[in-house]
């Protein structure tokens, strides 16, 4: 059961890991005998009585479930559930919850994430942010924390239970846990660190001081991920079933692979491996153009990866789910973007090739490469719901 030098194999992190997944949904489920819980998981593959929480634990242990699940990422716009506007919706956390469980049973949608904006975090270290009616709240463009390179120097860690933005993300990720968490997997949602880094300095500007200035970088992504820890602590013990990082930036798209590892790379594997101490699960969510997959593996060793372009050293969905199809649970990959001028007619065959080529075998998740549009109504999500129920269905 180890490598030559005691050191256990990866695929027994995976199962060890997975295992403590089980005993937290054991908890969730009320059910008092963990091993009896595998048994009936590891016995009654394509049951046809599972309920959420029941299909991705079934579909993350690479066992085909009833069906495929589907989630395509219906944050934002879970707000027409209610009749708010963006800004009432981000900034009220309560309003937000009761959204998202409205939306997600109206559509019955397998899965909840915590993903509010990409600006949660960079505001309790004090950037100013703006709001808006119909879209995400940002930066400030003109008004960046970090102005020259000499500031990454001053920032320090926060206290996520007593800033702002991120204590309300801790009270919603609780409130999601005890009204939906027996039914459907929770998953709070923390954007990296040198995504967070960028949202203070600028993208622009930050590429700048990565390559003239690189040393400068380090003591705030020190800071920011002693913050992230404290903050992924937080949402485990709020009950989240995941933590899914965002690590945008480990793309080919944006950068290459070697300057990723210099300035994420250690920071999200330390963040990582604290997720995994605390029996949590560790998802991805990277919808950069040729992800670096294998990489991430190797740092984060994430139950799943949600992700939108073809991976880095693939050539083909086909070959992604050949690669590491049988080394992650994969989800995704319909491009929001693409949802908005698509018929419907259109949605469901693409939903239909998704399965086609990453259902068999279970680990797959049919789900938007990204955030469902904002400005769409819940039509072609439930097209994407209902394709998952009936041509996902594995006993056909």
């Amino acid at each position: 059961m180890e490598r030559l030098g005691g050191e256990p194999s990866r695929e027994i992190k995976i199962f060890e890991n997975f295992l403590k997944f089980l005993e937290i949904c054991c908890q969730h489920l009320g059910y008092t005998k963990p091993i009896r819980f595998c048994y009936y998981y590891f016995t009654h593959e394509g049951d046809n009585n599972m309920n959420s929480i029941e299909r991705v634990v079934a579909t993350l242990s690479h066992k085909e479930a009833d069906r495929v699940p589907a989630y395509p990422l219906v944050n934002s716009v879970s707000r027409e559930a209610l009749g708010i506007t963006y800004e009432e919706w981000t900034k009220d956390w309560k309003k937000c919850a009761d959204a998202i469980i409205k939306t997600t049973e109206e559509l019955e949608l397998d899965c909840i994430s915590t993903l509010v904006d990409l600006s949660v975090e960079a505001a309790d270290f004090g950037q100013k942010l703006l709001y808006f009616e119909d879209k995400a709240a940002c930066p400030d463009h003109h008004d960046r924390l970090i102005k020259d390179v000499e500031d990454y120097a001053t920032l320090k860690a926060v206290d996520p239970r007593k800033t702002t933005r991120m204590s309300e993300h801790i009270e919603m990720a609780k409130y999601l846990v005890e009204k939906k968490g027996k039914e459907v997997p929770i998953v709070g949602f923390v954007f990296g660190p040198l995504g967070i880094l960028g949202m203070l300095r600028g993208q622009e500007d930050l590429f700048v001081d990565m390559l003239t200035d690189p040393e400068e970088l380090h003591p705030a992504l020190k800071e920011i991920t002693k913050t992230l820890k404290d903050f992924c602590g937080a949402l485990i013990d709020a009950g989240v079933h995941a933590i899914m990082f965002d690590t945008l930036f480990a793309s080919a798209s944006i950068m290459s692979e070697s300057m990723w590892q210099e300035f994420e790379g250690e920071y999200i594997q330390e963040l990582s491996e604290y997720v995994h101490s605390r029996d949590c699960m560790v998802m991805l969510h990277n919808c950069g153009q040729s992800a670096y997959f294998e990489a991430q593996i190797e740092r984060m060793n994430p139950i799943l990866i949600s992700f939108l372009h073809v991976p880095f050293g693939c050539s083909s969905y086909a070959e992604a789910k050949e690669k590491f199809g049988d080394k992650v649970t994969l989800m995704g990959a319909i491009d929001p973007g693409w949802l908005m001028t698509a018929t419907d007619e259109q949605v469901a065959e693409k939903s239909k090739e998704m399965i086609d080529i990453f259902a068999k075998g279970g680990g797959f998740v049919l789900a938007t490469g990204c955030e469902y549009p904002a400005c769409l109504n819940f039509d072609k999500a439930r097209i994407m719901v209902e394709t998952a129920k009936t041509y996902g269905k594995y006993n056909k």
